[in-house]
């Protein structure tokens, strides 16, 4: 396989992107760890707000070796293309599939972090007490929970 400039080049957009979106999860994630730290500083305790903290704790460091790992792809693709200038062909092949490598290893990272959140919303609706006494099938056939008022 011939390795050309353009080729990591191609990936310039797709990381940055990628670095976008995970900064941004990053950004909503602190956001609610100092709500969840007010109101456990104002004393109000939730049913699950400890098992909230340790998921919350969980994600932030996924965040975080997401971002890393991130950031070394797009460092790698830069040195691949640095590789080509300079016609380091054995060198720019390597470079560039660890690049590769990273960005996957990345993304499979955020598939773990998007189930931590997940597993975070299930435990908040947990607590409400409609979802206990449906389902999601009764619910789409219109079975059970409908109760009409007189």
């Amino acid at each position: 396989m011939e390795i050309t400039f353009n080729t990591p080049a191609l990936l310039f957009p797709a990381i940055s992107l990628l670095l976008l979106a995970y900064t941004n999860r990053y950004l909503a994630l602190a956001n609610l760890i100092r709500k969840l730290h007010d109101e456990y500083m104002r004393g109000e305790k939730k049913n699950h707000l400890l098992q909230q903290i340790k998921i919350l704790r969980v994600r932030i460091n996924l965040v975080r070796l997401m971002q890393a790992l991130g950031v070394f792809s797009f460092l790698c693709c830069v040195v691949t293309m640095y590789g080509v200038y300079q016609e380091w062909i054995t060198m720019t092949k390597y470079v560039f599939a660890l690049s590769l490598l990273s960005l996957l290893a990345s993304l499979i990272i955020s598939l773990l972090e998007i189930s931590q959140s997940t597993k975070a919303l299930e435990w908040e609706l947990s607590d409400m007490e409609e979802l206990e006494k449906s389902s999601f099938f009764s619910d789409l056939w219109g079975k059970g929970g409908d109760k009409k008022e007189a």
